[in-house]
């Protein structure tokens, strides 16, 4: 017997709508005969690099004494700022940090300041499993077990006013727990998977599609009584739009990875002006126990991946930049010396990057503790001095209009951090 999320994961399409029901199908459906009812809207892209990203190989900070520590403890792994270091060297930010170079394509956005930077970020619970911080940075409640609802899902909440059926979307298999909530929030991996062959729809021969209208006739009574077929023509909006004919931007060259493709998606949705306010994606594969590297190994082609497409989907939005930002997150940071296994365990604090046309960039924020060991958390991490809902709430606000820091954060009495330019 096929269950009611097995039917719609068959679709591509994967829906968590806590107390809306057929109420998001039928705006969906609404919007599918009104495609100019959405206007364009700000836009807030996040990512999350799932794993723990090394902060200080990301960031690593220039001045003397911070690098000598680096050189003793990371023997294997501690890069140089130096000209002799040639193509392997850091890159300076003129800003008493460098740039590891796999992160090269993000140096442009940076000099344009456009690109701002957060240092010793991260969660004040103190935790060094994957699954609880993560869990506690999506919700946006540290230490707090349970919560129910996402800080983006609660974000979608306040923004108040009628949303579309795409403007909270993440480009992921599963819903992520950011998204969790009252507020209807769609996941997907592949836009054009959309395009089935739906009541009403061309019928071209699609076997996906026949075998979707297939399967809803065995189904539709038992499964989907309260919704009706109709529900169905929702995907038409995206349809009409011909999600498989997209050509990104001149200059726009995305990597064929997971991440490339979701934000070239994000790109799509932005640029066709389907409501979109709130976009997810992720970064996987940063949790660099073993062989961790220095200019190449698996930290570099992290980076290299996520840069690339960052950089391709800023340059993709043309026009569209001034309403969008990209906001970069991780769990936790890793440990200030290398493991025996030419890695690093689980730390504490780490780096986040910030990106938008009116972002304070080409400066890194927060407070850099230093890394002497009287300043390192537990005598082995960089410390936390700026909390996470610090930046989330001043992206929110300043650029969602979400100042309902207090339903936005759950028991959290911190204030934002200063990210936007001052007039």
């Amino acid at each position: 017997m096929i269950d009611r999320r097995a039917f719609l994961k068959t679709s591509g399409l994967s829906l968590f709508t806590i107390g809306a029901g057929p109420s998001f199908l039928a705006r969906a459906a609404l919007a599918a005969q009104e495609p100019d009812e959405w206007h364009r809207r700000k836009v807030l892209v996040t990512i999350f690099q799932r794993g723990a990203m090394d902060g200080l190989m990301a960031v690593p900070p220039l001045e003397r004494e911070a690098e000598g520590v680096l050189r003793t403890l990371r023997p294997r792994l501690a890069m140089s700022a130096a000209r002799s270091a040639g193509d392997s060297r850091i890159l300076d930010l003129e800003s008493g940090f460098g740039l590891h170079p796999a992160f090269a394509r993000l140096l442009p956005l940076w000099k344009d300041e456009r690109l701002a930077i957060v240092h010793a970020v991260g969660s004040p619970h103190t935790t060094r499993s994957h699954f609880d911080a993560q869990d506690y940075m999506e919700t946006a409640t540290p230490g707090r077990k349970g919560t129910p609802s996402g800080w983006l899902n609660r974000a979608v909440g306040a923004l108040g006013h009628e949303g579309s059926p795409f403007r909270a979307v993440a480009m992921t298999a599963a819903m992520p727990r950011s998204l969790y909530g009252e507020q209807s929030a769609v996941a997907v991996t592949d836009l054009s998977s959309f395009e089935v062959g739906l009541p009403g729809a061309r019928r071209s021969g699609a076997a996906a599609g026949q075998g979707f209208e297939a399967l809803y006739e065995q189904a539709s009574q038992a499964l989907l009584r309260d919704t009706g077929r109709e529900t169905f023509e929702a995907t038409e909006m995206l349809q009409r739009l011909d999600v498989q004919s997209y050509r990104p931007a001149r200059g726009a060259q995305y990597p064929r990875s997971a991440l490339g493709d979701a934000l070239r998606q994000i790109a799509f949705l932005v640029k066709s002006n389907v409501g979109l306010e709130v976009a997810f994606a992720e970064s996987l594969g940063w949790d660099t126990h073993i062989q961790q590297g220095a200019q190449f190994g698996a930290f570099a082609q992290r980076s290299q991946d996520l840069a690339e497409s960052i950089a391709a989907f800023w340059t993709d939005l043309g026009s569209h930049r001034d309403d969008v930002v990209v906001l970069t997150m991780t769990e936790f940071g890793r440990t200030v010396a290398e493991n025996g296994s030419a890695g690093t365990d689980h730390g504490h604090g780490s780096c986040l990057f910030v990106l938008g046309n009116e972002i304070d960039g080409g400066k890194v924020h927060g407070q850099f503790p230093g890394l002497d060991r009287e300043a390192l958390y537990e005598g082995r991490d960089l410390p936390v001095t700026t909390d996470f809902r610090s930046v989330f709430s001043e992206v929110a606000g300043r650029h969602l209009g979400v100042t309902d820091r207090a339903t936005l954060f759950p028991g959290w009495r911190g204030e934002p951090i200063s990210l936007w330019r001052t007039a």
